[in-house]
């Protein structure tokens, strides 16, 4: 017979296992479909921006920097943020609808990452962007499952959260930062 702790911790291994697994499905979902279909290249909408890359990067970079007050509000609701000892009664509700904006921003241009452009391989920057961008969905879907299972060890979200702002940096400077650097900011 186990002790408590061993008992306690089968949950939590069950409800890592089930996190893993969701992310893992996740992104190898969006992969392989990305892989299978040749993308075309079209744009079905731009979003009223010049072009499909120059709509990925502006939106890639809006959700980039909303992500970074995501950072910070997480920071401050877990009483990690330097200086705040008590944040206020509002940092909850922005954390959260940065987050739902960040997500809503990023779905234009996976559409078109995966639609029309395909899983590609040509360099290293390309290959490194392919599989960040599948990653990114990976754990968000990883992250939105920890919220609701209940005996999670208490690391697990903010984890989970550093984990998918530090792959939607490496998306980032993958694309947004490479595209400005060949076309320059002004480009719309």
């Amino acid at each position: 017979m186990g002790t408590d702790a061993q008992a306690a911790a089968r949950p939590a291994q069950w409800g890592l296992a089930a996190l893993g697994a969701v992310g893992l499905a996740v992104a190898a979902a969006l992969a392989a479909y990305a892989r299978v279909h040749p993308g075309d290249g079209a744009a079905l909408t731009t979003l009223g921006f010049s072009g499909m890359l120059q709509m990925k990067a502006w939106l890639t970079t809006a959700a980039t920097v909303l992500v970074v007050v995501q950072v910070l509000s997480a920071l401050a609701m877990w009483g990690r943020l330097p200086g705040v000892t008590d944040p206020p009664a509002w940092v909850t509700g922005l954390h959260r609808w940065t987050g739902v904006v960040a997500f809503l921003l990023t779905l234009p241009v996976v559409f078109h990452c995966v639609w029309s452009l395909g899983f590609e391989d040509g360099s290293t920057r390309v290959i490194l962007h392919s599989v960040a961008g599948c990653v990114f969905y990976g754990v968000f879907a990883a992250k939105m499952l920890a919220l609701r299972l209940p005996g999670l060890p208490s690391a697990t979200v903010p984890v989970l959260g550093g984990l998918l702002a530090g792959v939607l940096v490496v998306l980032w400077f993958s694309s947004a930062f490479w595209f400005f650097g060949q076309s320059g900011y002004a480009s719309y």
